[in-house]
């Protein structure tokens, strides 16, 4: 204090004057986290029954690093001789992970996710809050998070979260990216490089969203942070019921309407009639359009003739006015008998098989989106803004574990999975299991 007001009064004495007050505030605020979690050890340790086959080996001390600073903790250790397992009752039930506090723990691994790399998390935590962790630290921490986080994001749902109401219209949408990938990921997998070579992983990323209302113009308007993410590097098979899990926590069997928003793709298409039988099946529009365009440049030759930018605008007007199978009509008949008619007739298959799912100007007059723009979008925050920096490759795991937190995150349940992992640390302690 004295020091500062010795000094000129100017921005930069301020700026160090706060940094210096904040380390001078974290020494004690330490010394108090110490002195309470060491009480609350002793009474752990105190009023642990052992399981059985576990052995008092005695008392042994860790280093815990918390949000004001590291401190020692000593605490009773048990071991298993028959299951060559170790056990610390005071740490299961004060929730540390791996020497770090609940409260850094959580921070730790919500920075990893959400930082573009751990060397930025690292960056972050120490310029807001003075914390020192290094990057190194962080990458070993978001396994040991981000696995649980997989198994909760996949846990089963046989009703609604509690508090969820009725909701008029429920929508599911799922969409699929590539990853960036490590060598030995990729090896046995066909890719669309010149050789044949994959460089990417393709994992899917569902999300679940609602709607009340629509503008003054008909349009749907979404529903404030109604959506919530699930991804998954599995196939569609694990896919699809994982997506169907998280529609029962929104509320499922409580919608008036549940629509399915997809790309077109048989695949998703299928998804949809084995986990969401009574939805109302929408094909994305863009998608549509996208298609469109190569039917007619397998009809002119190339995107650069004349007529492909001509037509391809009342093409759109036709499949926003519920004219898919008018139009397959008139291709036909204009390519009939000409040497372009199998390519443009390969082409028309994606809206053959979607005629039902395209009537978009009945979809709009009813009030719903008719554009997949929510997952699209989350492809790109959820998954390509963490895991498709310059540079990066994956494993697998690292991948999964990353896309796990990002979306419990994302979806605003961040409070709920932590208090799972809490619990499950806690009921490590608990002999009830094996008292019969």
């Amino acid at each position: 204090m004295a020091h500062f007001q010795a000094r000129e009064a100017n921005g930069v004495a301020v700026q160090q004057l706060e940094v210096l007050v904040r380390t001078a505030i974290f020494k004690p605020a330490n010394a108090l986290v110490q002195f309470l979690l060491q009480g609350a050890a002793d009474r752990v340790d105190a009023a642990y029954q052992p399981k059985p086959g576990q052995r008092r080996k005695g008392r042994e001390p860790v280093t815990v690093q918390g949000l004001f600073g590291t401190f020692p903790l000593r605490r009773d250790y048990y071991y298993h001789a028959g299951k060559k397992q170790g056990h610390y009752p005071a740490d299961a039930a004060l929730g540390l992970e791996g020497g770090y506090t609940p409260a850094l723990a959580r921070l730790l691994g919500l920075e990893g996710a959400d930082e573009t790399s751990y060397q930025k998390a690292e960056h972050h935590l120490q310029e807001s809050g003075g914390i020192r962790v290094s990057a190194r630290q962080i990458q070993r921490l978001v396994p040991q998070v981000g696995a649980p986080a997989q198994r909760w994001q996949g846990r089963e749902a046989q009703q609604p979260e509690p508090g969820r109401p009725a909701v008029p219209i429920l929508y599911v949408s799922g969409d699929a990216t590539g990853v960036p990938m490590r060598p030995e990921e990729l090896a046995g997998r066909r890719g669309k490089q010149a050789d044949g070579r994959a460089k990417t992983r393709m994992v899917y990323l569902g999300c679940v969203f609602t709607q009340h209302h629509r503008d003054e113009k008909g349009h749907p308007i979404r529903d404030p942070e109604s959506t919530t993410y699930v991804s998954t590097f599995g196939p569609l098979e694990e896919f699809g019921p994982r997506l169907r899990q998280e529609a029962i926590r929104r509320g499922l069997a409580l919608a008036q309407q549940v629509v399915l928003l997809i790309d077109g793709a048989s695949g998703l298409a299928n998804l949809g009639r084995l986990c969401f039988p009574t939805a109302l099946q929408i094909v994305d529009f863009y998608h549509a359009l996208e298609h469109a365009g190569r039917v007619l440049e397998a009809l002119v030759g190339r995107k650069e003739h004349p007529d492909y930018a001509r037509r391809r605008g009342p093409w759109a007007k036709q499949l926003r006015k519920d004219r898919v199978e008018q139009l397959i009509a008139q291709v036909r008949a204009e390519c009939a008998g000409q040497a372009q008619a199998e390519a443009v007739e390969k082409e028309l298959g994606y809206f053959g098989h979607n005629v039902e799912r395209m009537q978009d100007g009945t979809f709009r007059r009813q009030g719903f989106f008719i554009g997949s723009g929510v997952v699209e979008a989350g492809c790109q925050t959820v998954i390509g803004a963490r895991c498709k920096q310059s540079g990066m490759f994956w494993g697998e795991p690292g991948a999964e574990n990353i896309l796990a937190l990002r979306c419990i995150h994302a979806s605003r349940r961040l409070e709920g999975f932590w208090k799972a992992r809490l619990n499950a640390h806690a009921a490590r302690n608990d002999c009830l299991p094996l008292a019969a």
